[in-house]
């Protein structure tokens, strides 16, 4: 382990490169930096670091830049995440509040994370296999269609327009609707086709040939593969950003659904608030980039993903300070739907 002066270097080389982009060098540490130690002392700790792979020379003349070791314990070391300031905290918790549904709510979500912290933001929809039902609403259009609307706790809303075998009036589909809604409150949705794999059994006998195909759309709907949904933004904001590999990599990275869950699921951990940061080649699938990233959800239910992709030279005490709040108040949101 570094002592406490060669940590204070290393972190005064990160910040220093991270503001500037420019090779960090002895003299502008020791004249920028409160380090109370000569230029020589500052160049034999930086000698030290190097030698130990927290730092680098790119160049033959130049100062010196993190390394990917360089970064992990910046960021493992850290005193404490920027906190944002309380007109940056109003500002999203107006923006955030005035979403209408999920999916503005996630649209709002990730514009506002790539603004925040001037990387690519990503957020993973909540997962359907981690919710429970809130309402199933069956809706008659005709004698023979009615429309399927399932709510979930996290304010996920599935339609379906289904075609029945035959005419039903309103008033069995309004018991049929109370059925439902009496068998499937506040389950998991993993639960739910044990829950109504009887019910139409418990349905009078003119009743069932119309909740069999009620229940087999409700059924498909729950299959489908949302989980995998991801949205990102903030895209423009790598053009000025520096990467060990080809931007074009990154940028086809982002179009691949795959890659960006693979990322996410890289930064899963065991305490679902917790924030995670994968530095460099710690990102088997998109070396040369650092993903700041969180569980967000109902209370402790952890429903989904987000967070950042950017550059390894990225200003983190900034970054994990957003990507946690945004988060936090996501969370909020959802728990008072």
């Amino acid at each position: 382990m570094l002592d406490d002066r060669k940590l204070a270097v290393l972190r005064a080389i990160v910040e220093d490169y991270v503001s500037t982009n420019e090779p960090v060098g002895s003299k502008a540490l020791a004249e920028r930096h409160n380090l109370k130690v000569s230029p020589a002392t500052v160049r034999n700790d930086m000698a030290a670091l190097e030698e130990e792979g927290y730092i680098t020379q790119p160049h033959t003349s130049a100062g010196r830049v993190p390394t990917d070791k360089g970064y992990r314990l910046f960021v493992d070391r850290l005193s404490q995440i920027k906190p944002l300031s309380a007109a940056e905290r109003r500002a999203i918790e107006t923006f955030l509040a005035g979403a209408v549904d999920l999916d503005d709510v996630v649209t709002r979500t990730v514009r506002l994370l790539a603004q925040l912290t001037r990387q690519v933001a990503v957020v993973q929809y909540p997962t359907l296999t981690r919710s429970t039902v809130r309402h199933v609403e069956l809706v008659p259009l005709n004698e023979r269609r009615v429309m399927l609307v399932l709510i979930t706790n996290t304010g996920r809303v599935e339609q379906r327009v289904i075609e029945l075998p035959e005419e039903v009036e309103d008033t069995r589909i309004a018991h049929l609707r109370a059925v439902l809604n009496s068998c499937l409150d506040g389950c998991g949705l993993s639960s739910v086709p044990e829950l109504v794999s009887d019910l139409p059994e418990r349905l009078p006998v003119e009743d069932r040939p119309a909740a069999a195909t009620i229940l087999s759309v409700l059924l498909e709907t729950l299959v489908e593969r949302h989980d995998e949904k991801i949205v990102f933004a903030g895209a423009a904001n790598l053009a000025g950003a520096d990467f060990s590999i080809g931007l074009r990599d990154v940028l086809e990275a982002l179009e691949e659904q795959v890659v960006l869950m693979r990322l996410l699921g890289e930064t899963t951990s065991d305490i679902p608030s917790a924030l995670t940061v994968r530095i460099g080649s710690e990102n088997p699938y998109l070396r040369g980039t650092s993903v700041v990233a969180t569980g967000y959800g109902s209370g402790d239910n952890q429903l989904a993903r987000l967070g950042v992709l950017g550059p390894t030279r990225m200003d983190y005490p900034v970054t994990m300070g957003a990507v946690r709040a945004v988060a936090r108040y996501v969370s909020q949101i959802l728990a008072a739907s």
